[in-house]
């Protein structure tokens, strides 16, 4: 029996709709969109200039920090040291530029400090083979004191001759009065975006998530792969350390405390699987973009900041179970 060309394109359609609807990441952004429009009712300043410019500005370190931690949970791996090393690198930059140096050795400085940390856990769980929460939770402690041991555990607000290029780096708003640090989340995801879509580096981290021994076996450097990833993850980290310095204009050893979670919950809550095989540049966007707006409600509505965590929390714990019940009924 011949296929019509009308349920050819019916059966196309249904598809494309099947698909948007089990999507994580699509409900995600519903869950946002609805949010903001009850949020704007139900307050008189969430939909202001002010706040909404707030808004995106905060939520750019947490996605940043989020499109590296992707390419870890994609290869099923997990990197709890972002938070740490957002604030070493952060630390580097202002101690190198306090000492007179100019911006563009400060963030060679920050850059090269942040590659070398992931290279380091990088080597010691791809190729020592030791597990990526111990590696990575103990370069959690390890670089917050690095931190406190490069600045003596002082603030530093001071970055020498180039003080003022830093604080225009993070802090201004150069094109069509958008923050800079939009602008540069904006730039990252579509980087992040076209390596996991159309390179081969991006297909080898999906085949090393979705089976890691078969990825082996059809030639795939994993080893390498897995380092390569791991130097990404503090990369973005030590990139969102740059900006925030020059958005805040001082450091301090706290810098960064307790992100690891936000980024983890982002990416998970935009539709990375902790298992691997799974995630997307825009899930990691969107999630973060979740969680800021959750965070700004609480104040905004007057419920208890305390709270935060709670709403965070069960974030994560609906979209893995979302997962779980995605995956029962493909198995189905």
């Amino acid at each position: 029996m011949a296929v019509t060309l009308d349920q050819t394109i019916a059966q196309k359609q249904h598809t494309f709709l099947s698909r948007l609807f089990s999507n994580q990441t699509f409900w995600v952004v519903i869950a946002v969109i609805l949010a903001c429009l009850f949020l704007s009712f139900a307050t008189d300043s969430f939909a202001t200039s002010k706040n909404l410019f707030n808004i995106t500005r905060n939520v750019t370190f947490v996605a940043i920090v989020a499109l590296g931690m992707t390419f870890v949970i994609i290869t099923g791996g997990i990197d709890l040291s972002v938070g740490s090393v957002l604030c070493l690198c952060s630390m580097v930059l202002a101690v190198t530029m306090h000492a007179g140096y100019s911006i563009e050795i400060g963030i060679l400085a920050a850059i090269v400090t942040a590659l070398a940390i992931g290279a380091f856990n990088g080597v010691l769980i791809a190729y020592v083979g030791f597990p990526p929460f111990v590696v990575t939770l103990g370069m959690l402690s390890v670089a917050r004191s690095l931190a406190m041991v490069a600045s003596n555990n002082t603030v530093v607000f001071q970055f020498g001759p180039d003080h003022q290029k830093l604080l225009a780096l993070g802090g201004g708003a150069w094109l069509f009065g958008i923050a800079n640090p939009v602008l540069y989340m904006i730039i990252l995801a579509l980087i992040t975006g076209f390596i996991l879509r159309w390179t081969k580096f991006g297909r080898h981290i999906f085949a090393i998530g979705g089976n890691e021994h078969a990825a082996t076996l059809t030639g795939v450097p994993v080893k390498q792969i897995k380092v390569a990833v791991y130097m990404i993850s503090a990369l973005s980290a030590g990139l969102a350390g740059i900006i925030q310095t020059g958005w805040l204009g001082a450091v301090t050893t706290n810098l960064g405390t307790g992100m690891e979670l936000q980024v983890i919950a982002a990416t998970v809550i935009g539709g990375a699987n902790l298992a691997g095989g799974v995630g997307t540049a825009l899930g990691a966007i969107v999630g973060a973009a979740l969680i800021e707006v959750i965070r700004n409600s609480l104040g905004l509505l007057g419920i208890n900041a305390f709270w935060q965590g709670t709403f965070i929390g069960g974030a994560i714990i609906l979209a893995v179970l979302f997962d779980r019940i995605r995956n029962f009924r493909r198995s189905d």
